[in-house]
């Protein structure tokens, strides 16, 4: 396995980040996530793991422009990093290993 790791969670978000391409805020990562898995995501966990990912070094982020409809308030927007970029190519040939390493019969039912 490579040096970095990530956990299952962290990796669902970068690839939804990497998804979004510049549209990746915090609503719209959870309606992303929980459209494409149908699973209930909660903006805190969210928020955690965004801040998380971004002090590795993984994602970055800036702030959008102020609109009247949120009262001013920015969105921030998150990307990858190309440390991203490359972590999330590192997991995705570890996973494939793993898979290409299953022989045929032992998913196949009894």
């Amino acid at each position: 396995m490579g040096k970095h790791q990530l956990g299952e969670f962290e990796e669902v978000v970068l690839l939804t980040v990497a998804i979004l391409q510049g549209d990746a805020y915090g609503i719209a990562i959870i309606e992303e996530m929980e459209t494409r898995l149908d699973r209930k995501v909660s903006i805190g966990a969210l928020q955690t793991v965004l801040r998380r990912l971004e002090k590795k070094g993984y994602l970055k982020s800036e702030f959008g422009e102020a609109t009247a409809i949120r009262g001013g308030k920015r969105k921030r927007f998150f990307a990858l990093t190309q440390h991203g970029r490359m972590i999330l190519q590192e997991t995705k040939e570890q996973r494939l290993s793993l898979w290409n390493a299953i022989p045929d019969l032992s998913l196949k039912e009894s």
